[in-house]
């Protein structure tokens, strides 16, 4: 059964929205036979990302760039997962108070070094999420979940 890996950091009512939104989309009743899995950035660990099919990733903006724990997240799992992960896809959500660029560049240049493949475009959301963004995240969820049915 295809495996979706959400690794996520969720420190703010926001950030909670957001993600309880995307596994709601994820674990859709009529998305069937996907596994979704659900890790928090610093508990997430490479044999999560080697065992996972396709990945979807949280984090708020902080300081202008992703959350520590999405940083450190990367710096354990990325030459472990280099190689067996290349062309895997991915979608991310992003919230931030004000602005979310540099942590989305970041996020680009990551997967990117990664060879990971975009499945969804970004959600990124300022300010407090509304429903067009709870509704976007969800959108996000159940496409990476569907995209692993088949």
């Amino acid at each position: 059964m295809p495996t979706l890996l959400i690794v996520h950091h969720t420190p703010s009512p926001n950030c909670q929205a957001l993600f309880e939104a995307v596994v709601s989309g994820a674990t859709a009743p009529e998305i069937e036979g996907v596994r979704v899995v659900r890790r928090a950035a610093l508990a997430a660990t490479a044999t999560d990302v080697l065992e996972a099919d396709g990945y979807l990733l949280g984090t708020p903006a902080n300081l202008g760039y992703l959350s520590g724990a999405l940083k450190h997240f990367f710096d354990q799992i990325y030459y472990p997962c280099l190689d067996e992960t290349r062309g895997r896809p991915f979608g991310s959500y992003i919230h931030g108070g004000s602005d979310v660029t540099g942590a989305a560049r970041a996020l680009d240049a990551i997967t990117t070094g990664l060879g990971w493949r975009r499945a969804a475009e970004p959600v990124t959301v300022t300010g407090a999420p509304g429903k067009a963004d709870t509704e976007a995240c969800w959108e996000l969820g159940a496409t990476l979940a569907a995209g692993l049915a088949g």
